[in-house]
């Protein structure tokens, strides 16, 4: 499996083979000599012969995975922190396969499980080229992509024919952005108004403590979709809400952070305000 770029921290690096046929990123100013192995870098940084090192060894544990698990995929790509070069100790493995019905081994059409391998978690998302279409598509529904994202936006690792259809058709997916209708919207704008009204209230710490998460997340939610944004869970909707507007995430995030209700609150009013403001009487849900 040899992918076809490499993440966007290791950018400027280029992919060979070892002599056990493994993936291997090496520094493009390093020569890669006959044999097993290549030469010590001329004049590369050691932060970045680390990262190198870090991204050789994620190539390696993907490929004897997939090998292992998933001899028949066709296609593979690998998704997430791993991918993106923004690996962290606790870090798990995404990929995700396109394959034949054999490449489940008879488990129906897709597959989503975890396992692990080499003491680290491998989260993989196995679909046939039909299925991932349908399983796409509920992800749509629900404007929350997460295989589309790593279809269009990961490494692959293992190329075939129907991936890159497919990558195109998710691009496209992704570009187009969700499309909720007003009534979803409003659905929204009035939950978070009555979230608000509980905050505003809360006298138990721990109240107030849930209360500014819940409304965190409601606005946050509510703003990406209202400007044609994709929806993430968890540190995906905080780094979401960042891309589409930085400014409003620093604030929004430094007043949950501080526990400051009041400048929260104020901030979720100013900023529903475009919106249609506050939402109570009168909705129909």
């Amino acid at each position: 499996m040899t992918p076809s770029f490499v993440p966007p921290r290791a950018r400027g690096l280029k992919v060979q083979r070892s002599c056990r046929e493994a993936p291997v990123v090496v520094d493009s100013t390093v020569e890669h000599q006959s044999g097993c192995g290549h030469e010590t870098e001329k004049g590369g940084r050691r932060g970045e012969a680390l990262e190198v090192i870090v991204w050789a060894g994620v190539l390696r544990r993907a490929h004897d995975f997939v090998s292992a698990r998933f001899p028949a995929a066709d296609g593979v790509v690998l998704g997430g922190s791993s991918a993106s070069g923004t690996t962290t100790p606790t870090s798990d493995l995404d990929l995700l396969l396109i394959g034949p019905d054999e490449m489940l081994g008879g488990r129906g059409s897709s597959l989503a499980a975890t396992y692990e391998h080499e003491g680290q978690l491998v989260e993989v998302f196995a679909y046939t080229a039909d299925s991932y279409r349908v399983w796409a598509g509920r992800e749509v529904a629900e404007h929350r992509p997460v295989i589309l994202v790593m279809l269009a936006e990961g490494v692959v690792l293992r190329e075939a024919p129907v991936m890159a259809e497919l990558r195109r058709w998710a691009a496209e997916v992704l570009a187009a952005g969700p499309t909720p209708d007003r009534h979803a919207l409003d659905v929204r704008r009035y939950r978070l108004s009555a979230l608000l009204d509980d905050l505003t209230d809360a006298i138990d710490p721990t109240e107030v403590v849930v209360l500014m998460s819940a409304v965190f997340e409601a606005l946050a939610e509510l703003l990406l979709l209202a400007h044609g944004r994709w929806l993430g869970s968890g540190k995906w909707l905080v780094r979401r809400l960042h891309a589409w507007d930085p400014d409003t995430a620093r604030d929004l995030g430094e007043a949950l952070v501080a526990g400051e209700r009041g400048a929260l609150v104020g901030h979720a009013r100013r900023l529903l305000e475009p919106l249609g403001g506050p939402l109570q009487a009168g909705m129909v849900r």
